[in-house]
């Protein structure tokens, strides 16, 4: 049997720790205890402001007997309010960090509906962006997750997907 060929980006995010990323799933694990979802409402990017963090993309962990897919509906939901449509699988990163190793799926997800909320758990809620910023790097109103290479690759997946249907 032939090994597929994987194609894995390397690179330091924010905090310099290092990052391996890929487009396949279960890659690092079966198992993944985090999501990130890069996600759309109408034709606008959605995401939330966070307390402490900042602007970011939905996410968070993934709870007792809950699929990743699960997950990562469930926390745009309490993070924006938003309904989730559809759910595409982008990739799955490895973070060899301080505090101990993380490995989260990445998923694109088109909303279909935006349910304002009496509470959005630790965010304020959905923010709605017709452009993501080329300097979010330096923008302190950004969360360091939206300050590595993962934003860019998930971003380029989802836009060259949404060329091709």
């Amino acid at each position: 049997m032939i090994k597929e060929r994987v194609r894995v980006e390397v690179f330091k995010d924010y905090y310099h720790n290092t990052v391996k990323f890929v487009m396949n799933k279960q890659y690092f694990s079966e198992h993944p205890k985090h999501v990130w979802i890069i996600a759309k409402y109408n034709d606008q990017w959605l995401l939330t402001q966070h307390k402490n963090r900042g602007i970011e993309f939905p996410g968070g962990k993934v709870e007792l007997n809950e699929s990743p897919e699960e997950a990562a509906k469930r926390e745009v939901y309490e993070e924006t309010g938003g309904l989730v449509e559809q759910l595409d699988f982008i990739g799955q990163y490895y973070v060899d960090g301080k505090g101990g190793d993380i490995v989260k799926n990445v998923y694109f997800a088109q909303v279909s509906h935006l349910e304002e909320k009496s509470h959005y758990y630790e965010t304020e809620g959905p923010v709605l962006l017709d452009l993501i910023p080329e300097d979010v790097k330096s923008d302190s109103n950004y969360s360091f997750m939206m300050k590595d290479q993962v934003l860019k690759i998930a971003v380029q997946e989802v836009e060259k997907r949404s060329m091709r249907n």
